[in-house]
């Protein structure tokens, strides 16, 4: 993932260095395990310990060479004996009691589920600050109100805060499905080749699991099953999603002929090399590319579940590029859409001003309902009340309560002016706001 993209913590957990360090501790505690079961010189498991906390100490990791890994794998060409054969380069001749009874697949696997764990809990953190901005403003224009929109067309009053209610609503669904995928991604297999255990005992992959924060994985072939990755990925997608419905929404919102909201436009910004009015969305038009980006690996994580028999290797390239691309892209994201929120301009006048455009046309509903309580049939009623809003529609300049007076001079509506004028309170579209924040924040109304 390009710079551009991402941001540093997430991008640590995808490095070099990182990575090393984890295959390292992986190492070394199935080592210790080892040597407790008395397969390995207890002293020995220690001195690797020894050697590699002190160069931790001394240098605040463990301070592997990278590029000497990477010289050594072009002879090798297997990245875990070049990363062995340097370790017994550091450690010395103790180093030979590492990765006993155990394959690569035991190291690159648990390693890979330790990482999207990290990764899964900068996500989490991210969805909560994006929640906490919602919610903030949720409550900021609780009674701000809006036309809503069906098909792009006016359709009844809403509030912009239950807008963003609806945005807090989805965000805790999307928490809540990638605390699942943390769970279920979260496991360790350190069960040597074809899953067998032939060459190592089940309570090594017991304490390694322990170590590091993670669960045995209850049966593993040479790898981890790849369904739970294909679950995690799709979650991805899923947020991913979510992330875009949000931007798309502003940026219909931000179009000239709405102006409801828009992105801040910070002093000194430019929205275009040759017109200097421009105030472009190009905060959510990002968020829609990059949420395009994370769906897009998903198919592959689908694909990868299928492998040949106890394991081949066609999903490892695929991994060693979504792992980082679409965590690294959904944590730049969520972080971004947190600061689109955070700063919206929001233009309540505007929302006003539009909700009028129709001369209230937006309380059909009403008064096709009062119609048919009155006595008249259904399908006479929506006839009256179509027959007098589509004179609204073909109307040209200002349509203020023009919907009202056309009811109240068509002769085969018998309801009185009185009756017709109760029907045009916007305040009755409002009504329930209170219960949908009582169910969206849990809040007495």
């Amino acid at each position: 993932m390009i710079p551009r993209y991402s941001r540093p913590e997430m991008v640590a957990i995808w490095s070099a260095e990182t990575r090393f360090g984890i295959w390292f501790e992986i190492e070394a505690h199935a080592t210790t395990k080892l040597a407790e079961l008395a397969v390995v010189p207890a002293a020995d498991a220690q001195r690797i310990w020894d050697v590699m906390n002190a160069r931790k100490a001394q240098f605040g990791d463990y301070h592997f060479d990278v590029a000497r890994i990477d010289e050594i794998e072009r002879t090798t060409k297997h990245d875990v004996i070049a990363f062995l054969t340097h370790l017994s380069e550091i450690v010395g001749p103790e180093a030979r009691f590492v990765h006993q009874g155990m394959t690569s697949s035991d190291v690159l696997d648990t390693t890979l589920s330790v990482q999207l764990a990290r990764a899964a809990d900068l996500m989490l953190a991210d969805i909560d600050a994006l929640l906490a901005a919602l919610k903030r403003r949720a409550h900021e224009h609780k009674d701000t109100i809006t036309i809503g929109r069906s098909h792009g067309i006016h359709a009844e009053p809403t509030t912009f805060g239950v807008k963003l209610a609806e945005a807090y609503a989805e965000f805790t669904r999307a928490r809540t499905r990638l605390v699942a995928a943390r769970a279920e991604i979260a496991t360790a297999a350190i069960s040597g080749a074809i899953g067998s255990f032939a060459n190592i005992d089940p309570s090594v992959e017991a304490y390694v699991a322990e170590q590091l924060g993670l669960v045995v994985e209850p049966v593993s072939t040479q790898v981890i099953p790849r369904d739970r990755h294909a679950m995690f990925f799709a979650t991805l997608g899923v947020i991913a999603s979510s992330v875009e419905r949000v931007a798309v929404e502003i940026r219909h919102l931000q179009r000239t002929e709405v102006l409801e909201a828009e992105e801040f436009f910070a002093p000194g910004q430019k929205g275009s090399s040759a017109m200097p009015h421009k105030r472009n969305p190009v905060l959510t038009e990002n968020l829609t590319g990059l949420a395009r980006l994370v769906r897009g690996m998903v198919t592959p994580a689908l694909e990868n579940v299928a492998l040949w028999h106890e394991r081949d290797i066609s999903h490892s390239s695929v991994e060693r590029m979504i792992g980082p691309d679409a965590t690294i892209t959904l944590d730049f994201a969520l972080a971004r859409l947190t600061s689109v929120i955070d700063k919206l301009v929001v233009y309540p006048q505007n929302m006003r001003r539009n909700l009028d455009l129709l001369g209230g046309l937006h309380n059909s509903q009403r008064v096709l309902l009062a119609l048919t309580q009155a006595g008249y049939s259904r399908e006479d009623s929506y006839a009256a009340v179509q027959r007098n809003a589509m004179k609204v529609w073909q109307m040209d300049g200002d349509r203020a309560g023009a919907f009202a007076i056309n009811l109240k001079a068509d002769p085969e509506i018998t309801l009185s002016d009185s009756q017709i004028d109760a029907m045009f309170d916007d305040a009755y579209h409002l009504k329930h706001v209170d219960t949908i924040f009582g169910r969206v924040f849990g809040e007495t109304p």
